[in-house]
C-alpha cells in the first residue's frame, strides 16, 4: 500500500490491502504511541469504535477491538454510526481515542481505518507517522509490551450512542423543520437510521431512499456520488428538496424541488449568509479549497465575505479553520465543517442546517442557492506524465499565463498533480462552457508535450 496513512486515514481493498492483521497491528500501535505521548497519563484509557455497514467492517471491527483491548484500552463499541457520530461521541464521552471503520464514498470492496484523538479531532500528521513507524517496527519482529490479568482492556457495547448523537443534532438546530417534505438518500450507509430519525424529530416529513444497507450495497448507484435516484424521487414525491449522504455520512449534497443539483459550494454559500446573520461567522470568513468554484468566491466577495482557500482535502480545510478560529469551511464535494458543533464534516448536521435556513427564510432552496452562479468547470486528467515538473516547466507556465489572459477575471486555471497517480489534473473555469473546454483541451495538450 506504500505509505499507509493518506489524507483520510488508512484505506484499501478489505482483506487484500486492509487485512485483519493490519487493522489489529495499527490499533495496538496507536495505543502505544498515544500512551507514550502522554494521552493516557494517570488513567485507564478508553476508545470509541464505530463502523459503516460494509460486510468487511464486521471482521475489521473485531480486529481493531482485539488490538486495543490487548494493549490495555477499554473499548466502547457503538456499532453502525456515521463518522461524525464517532467523532462526536469520542469527545462527548471523554474517550482518549476514537476509531471509525469506513471507506466513505468508495465502492463496497474497500474499507478504511480512521483514528480520532481525544475530543474527536483527527490525529496530527506527526502522530500518524509515529503509529505507522511503530507498527512497522513490531511487524518485523520487535515484541509488544503486553498487559496481563486485570491490565487487559474490557469491551462493552454502548447502545446509547445513537440517541445521544441524534439529540446533539437536534439540540444545535436554530429552529424546527415543520412543514418541510424532504427526500433523504442514505447511500445504504452509516446514516440509514440516524439521518431520517434526526429530520423526523426536527419536524420534517421524511421520504427515504437508499436506507436499506445489507453490507454489500453501500454507495451502489445511490448517495452523494450518484444523484440520479434522488433527483427522480424529489420530483415524484413533490418534495421541497432532497439531501444525499455518502457511505459514512460526512458529506452532504442537495437537490432542489425541481431536481437540480445543489453542490457543496452552494451549500457553503447559503450557510455562510445564515451564520453571518446570526453573528456566528467568525472573522467574516469561510474556508474553501483551490477546487472551489470561482462563482462561489465571486458571490462571497459580493456579499462582503472573505474566502480563504486551502489545498484539496477536508483535513486542510479543518487545519485552516482551527489555526485561525474560523467557524465554517468545506469542499465542493459536500464536506462541510461547522466547527462550533462538529469536529469533522457532518452530512446530517449540514442537511439539517440547510433545511433550517429554508424554514427560517420562507424561501425555496433554489432561491437561497441562487446567491451564487456556478461557472462552468472542466476537468481533464492527463495520464503518464512527469507530474513532479508541473511547477518548473517554463513551457507549461507560459501556456497557463496565456490561458489566464484569455479568461480574464471571469475564469480560472488550476493545474494539480495527482497525489496517488502519475497524472496531472487540468481544471478550467470560464463564463462559457465551450471556452472552458477549449482552453482545457489546449492546456492538456501542452501538459502532454511538456511533461510526457
Amino acid at each position: 500500500m506504500g505509505r499507509l496513512f493518506g489524507t483520510d486515514g488508512v484505506r484499501g481493498v478489505a482483506n487484500a490491502d486492509l487485512t485483519a492483521e493490519l487493522a489489529l497491528g495499527l490499533s495496538v500501535a496507536a495505543a502505544h504511541v498515544l500512551a507514550e505521548a502522554g494521552t493516557f497519563a494517570g488513567h485507564r484509557p478508553t476508545a470509541v469504535v464505530g463502523r459503516d455497514p460494509r460486510a468487511s467492517g464486521e471482521f475489521l471491527e473485531a480486529a481493531v477491538v482485539a488490538g486495543l483491548a490487548s494493549a490495555g484500552v477499554d473499548v466502547l463499541r457503538v456499532g453502525v454510526l456515521p463518522t461524525p457520530a464517532v467523532a462526536y461521541l469520542t469527545g462527548a464521552l471523554g474517550a482518549d481515542l476514537g476509531v471509525m471503520l469506513s471507506a466513505s464514498h468508495n465502492a463496497m470492496p474497500d474499507n478504511g481505518i480512521k483514528f480520532f484523538a481525544r475530543g474527536g479531532h483527527k490525529l496530527a500528521d506527526e502522530l500518524e507517522d509515529r503509529i505507522e513507524s511503530t507498527y512497522e517496527q513490531h511487524r518485523t519482529g520487535a515484541p509488544w509490551d503486553r498487559p496481563t490479568g486485570a491490565g487487559v482492556g474490557r469491551v462493552s457495547d454502548y447502545d446509547e450512542g445513537f440517541d445521544k448523537y441524534v439529540a446533539h443534532l437536534i439540540g444545535v438546530l436554530p429552529n424546527r423543520l415543520d412543514g418541510l417534505k424532504i427526500v433523504l438518500d442514505e447511500a445504504h450507509g452509516a446514516a440509514a437510521r440516524v439521518s431520517p430519525e434526526a429530520f423526523a424529530r426536527a419536524g420534517a416529513e421524511v421520504v427515504t431512499i437508499g436506507a436499506e444497507p445489507d453490507g454489500l450495497n453501500i454507495n451502489d448507484g445511490c448517495g452523494s456520488t450518484h444523484l440520479g435516484l434522488l433527483k427522480q424521487a424529489v420530483v415524484e414525491h413533490g418534495a421541497d428538496f432532497g439531501i444525499a449522504h455518502d457511505g459514512d455520512a460526512d458529506r452532504c449534497l442537495a437537490v432542489d424541488g425541481a431536481g437540480e443539483e445543489i453542490d457543496g459550494d452552494q451549500i457553503l454559500a447559503v450557510l455562510a449568509l445564515a451564520m453571518r446573520e446570526a453573528g456566528q461567522l467568525r472573522g467574516n470568513t469561510v474556508v474553501g479549497t483551490v477546487m472551489s468554484n470561482l462563482g462561489f468566491k465571486l458571490a462571497m466577495e459580493g456579499e462582503g465575505i472573505q474566502v480563504v482557500q486551502t489545498g484539496v482535502g477536508d483535513r486542510y480545510v479543518l487545519e485552516s479553520m482551527k489555526e485561525n478560529g474560523y467557524a465554517l469551511g468545506g469542499e465542493q464535494s459536500g464536506h462541510v465543517i461547522i466547527l462550533d458543533h462538529a469536529t469533522t464534516g457532518d452530512g446530517t448536521l449540514t442537511g439539517l442546517m440547510l433545511a433550517a435556513r429554508v424554514v427560517a427564510t420562507g424561501r425555496s432552496l433554489a432561491e437561497l442557492a441562487g446567491v451564487m452562479q456556478r461557472l462552468p468547470q472542466v476537468l481533464v486528467n492527463v495520464p503518464d506524465v512527469d507530474k513532479s515538473r508541473v511547477s518548473t516547466s517554463a513551457e507549461l507556465a507560459a501556456a497557463v499565463a496565456e490561458a489566464e489572459r484569455e479568461l480574464g477575471t471571469t475564469g480560472r486555471v488550476l493545474l494539480r498533480p495527482s497525489g496517488t497517480e502519475p497524472l496531472v489534473r487540468v481544471m478550467v473555469e470560464a463564463a462559457d462552457i465551450e471556452q472552458a473546454r477549449a482552453v482545457a483541451g489546449r492546456l492538456a495538450d501542452v501538459v502532454k508535450s511538456a511533461l510526457g
